[in-house]
């Protein structure tokens, strides 16, 4: 199915490794110009290669702290400059954050700086782009909503959720989509250290109807489905990809 997104153009933040590497990788595959954005040069270097090397359009690299306090706007100027005007957006970056439930004030500004409060200050920057165009595609990242901890990532992730979909509503009159994807466990480095070895075999049998991790190639196809014009009367939900995972009340 072509998804008729060549010669589009989408901005990914923490596009250097994990889910965000393959979200990156697989628009990049459809032909879309994107401006990949992370921390890490020497990744975003071996992700451009990768892509050269696939056949993809080559990204945009931008080598940039997220959290810090101006990382929003310089990310949006630049990715305007780079690349005229933005079609998709992908808010990725993030990470888990457990934590005690006596956790120090710092833990908690963290964890949702990085989680949300920098995602909407990136949206927010973008809004003009998206509403001078009257089109766009704002896909977010979101997270698991059953902690077995007190967790800022997840506390951060749902307040991300709740915001996309109050945001769907209000930008679409503008013809401008908003959705979440809810990944499961995918087969990234942070999932490997938390199920290592068989653990992982043994929780898949267990709570996965299709017995097995997903990959975040998995991630990548259901951001390029959501952000196309296949997808253009999608707007405000949580599209979870997790193999049947039973650990969820929705």
């Amino acid at each position: 199915m072509d998804l008729h997104l060549s010669s589009k153009t989408a901005l990914v933040t923490g596009a250097s490794q994990g889910l965000g590497r393959a979200i990156v990788k697989t628009l990049a595959a459809e032909g879309v110009a994107v401006f990949a954005t992370a921390r890490n040069p020497e990744l975003l270097g071996s992700l451009k290669a990768e892509i050269k090397q696939a056949g993809g359009t080559a990204p945009i690299l931008f080598e940039q702290d997220f959290v810090a306090e101006d990382g929003p706007k310089r990310i949006a100027e630049a990715a305007l400059s780079a690349l005229g005007h933005l079609d998709i957006l992908v808010n990725n970056a993030g990470g888990s954050r457990p934590m005690g439930i006596d956790a120090p004030e710092e833990q908690w500004v963290e964890g949702m700086t990085l989680n949300f409060d920098r995602h909407r200050q990136l949206t927010q920057a973008l809004l003009p782009n998206f509403l001078d165009r009257k089109s766009g595609s704002i896909v977010s990242i979101s997270g698991n909503l059953e902690p077995e901890v007190v967790n800022a990532a997840m506390v951060a992730k749902a307040g991300l959720v709740v915001w996309s979909k109050g945001l769907s509503e209000q930008l679409g009159q503008h013809g401008i989509t908003v959705n979440c994807i809810q990944p499961g466990l995918i087969d990234t480095a942070q999932i490997r250290r938390l199920y290592p070895g068989d653990e992982r075999r043994k929780f898949a049998e267990r709570e996965i109807a299709l017995r097995d991790f997903g990959e975040p190639e998995d991630i990548g196809n259901a951001v390029a489905f959501l952000v196309s014009p296949r997808a253009r009367y999608i707007t405000g939900i949580v599209l979870t990809v997790d193999g049947g995972m039973r650990r969820y009340s929705f």
